[in-house]
């Protein structure tokens, strides 16, 4: 997947004679994160868990006819992880990202409804903080917030949720499970193979019909 391809899915969801309505509001929500990584090509995948954070967004809804629609947000998400398996156990790294999710939303029922979104994201890394560094070796993942470290700037992957959504006139409340799966890499210096972040997303949106 290219980043340039959530540029061509926001242009193909928001573009066009549609007839939409379109909110705006904010999300809250907390997240936890884990990781797999591999130390080289053909090595066994590791996984490390037990990150957790808070989120905070920014959100753009539209809703079209025939119960779907779309949204983009701007969020502000912490991710990373602090070791529990038994190679890096006491490592704690956390990369702080601004996150713009693309959704494509589709809807069941009225006032009361189901929602399923799903669609790509995009990613620029603002700060890096290795929190707890107590282990180091070959097989343990390199530091990322250190002087010459230089991680990747960009993030990409695919983002899924489901939640149930209530309307009371123009406003709305949305809660919602989303899954996020990260497809970029933060190492740029080949000091480690492969290694990839997953986010599990509780969240609680308000939003505001400013258009019909």
């Amino acid at each position: 997947m290219k980043p340039s391809f959530i540029l061509l899915f926001l242009v193909s969801i928001f573009s066009g004679e549609l007839m939409a309505q379109t909110s705006i509001g904010i999300k809250a929500g907390y997240t936890q994160s884990s990781a797999t990584y591999r130390t080289s090509l053909g090595a066994y995948p590791r996984d490390v868990t037990g990150f957790k954070a808070p989120s905070f967004s920014l959100v753009i809804e539209q809703f079209f006819e025939k119960n779907a629609g779309g949204q983009i947000e701007f969020q502000l998400l912490t991710t990373g992880y602090a070791a529990t398996d038994t190679i890096n156990t006491g490592n704690k790294t956390s990369f702080d990202y601004l996150k713009v999710p693309v959704l494509s939303n589709f809807y069941l029922g009225n006032s009361g409804r189901f929602h399923i979104k799903i669609g790509p994201h995009l990613g620029y890394l603002l700060n890096v903080n290795d929190e707890v560094r107590v282990i180091e070796g070959d097989l343990v993942i390199p530091t990322y917030g250190q002087e010459g470290d230089r991680p990747r700037k960009l993030m990409y992957g695919l983002t899924a949720g489901v939640g149930l959504s209530k309307l009371f006139g123009n406003h709305t409340i949305q809660g919602e499970v989303r899954y996020s799966y990260e497809f970029g890499n933060p190492e740029a210096q080949e000091r480690i193979f492969d290694l990839n972040f997953t986010q599990l997303e509780f969240s609680l949106s308000y939003l505001f019909r400013v258009l019909d």
